[in-house]
């Protein structure tokens, strides 16, 4: 049986990080529990998101959804500390194209918030299995990846530094993502745990949406976070983690 590599702690020497995912939820499925103990810790963390993820709720019209999937993921991110979420408009929940479009916003949103980290969600073609990963996590991970290095680079997206008066930002130390098949470093959590669970609980119109209007949000964000937590923790030092794939820019 061949040895899994070892695993590294994530960097402690930064300051400022964005997340960047496709939909709301998509960070509070075990990311969350490490922002809680970094934003408690002073540092500072922004989320954006591509969508507002209207197409994620069956019973629910994407004109009805979006709005309450935005103030869902709102109080959820509140709740483990981060005050900045920023919601982009011109990309649909389900049907993300990658392309220059989504790079050049993702690269301003990353001139904006001149981050030193990036935070992103899985963009391999699976979890780790048979598991297909869906084609918006694939099309955002990647575009995060590019867009680290788009933003640092004057003649990409030239109009940037132009019109919008955004310098172009070389920053980006590390892209770290989340929920990863091929994970490199891991972040211990103790009190972020219960933010966490908070956290996704928070989301509970697309909860009951997932499992029936007789789902508890609560219970099911705690089975899903603590089993999610426990086993990084197994892949670790044997205490709950959130793993991550890191990339150093």
């Amino acid at each position: 049986m061949p040895v899994e590599p070892q695993l590294s702690p994530m960097p402690r020497d930064w300051q400022r990080a964005l997340a960047v995912v496709a939909h709301p939820d998509d960070l509070e499925y075990g990311a969350a529990a490490a922002i809680a103990e970094w934003t408690t810790a002073g540092r500072q963390v922004s989320y954006l998101l591509v969508t507002r993820g209207e197409a994620g709720i069956d019973g629910l019209a994407p004109a009805e959804c979006a709005p309450v999937r935005e103030t869902e993921q709102r109080a959820g991110a509140a709740l483990v500390g981060v005050h900045t979420v920023e919601f982009l408009d011109d990309h649909h929940d389900g049907v993300i194209e990658a392309g220059p479009a989504l790079r050049r916003d993702l690269a301003a949103a990353i001139r904006r918030h001149r981050p030193e980290l990036l935070i992103a969600l899985n963009h391999h073609d699976t979890w780790g299995g048979v598991q297909w990963n869906s084609a918006d996590h694939r099309v955002v991970g990647r575009a995060v990846l590019d867009a680290a290095g788009d933003a640092g680079n004057r003649w990409i997206f030239p109009e940037l530094a132009g019109a919008q008066g955004l310098a172009p930002w070389n920053g980006v130390r590390w892209v770290a993502v989340a929920g990863s098949p091929y994970p490199t470093h891991a972040a211990e959590v103790g009190p972020g745990i219960d933010r966490a669970v908070d956290s996704l609980a928070a989301h509970s119109t697309y909860i009951k949406g997932l499992g029936g209007s007789g789902t508890d949000p609560h219970a099911y964000a705690r089975n899903f976070i603590e089993q999610t937590l426990r086993n990084g923790g197994e892949r670790y030092r044997g205490r709950p983690a959130t793993l991550f794939q890191l990339f150093p820019r």
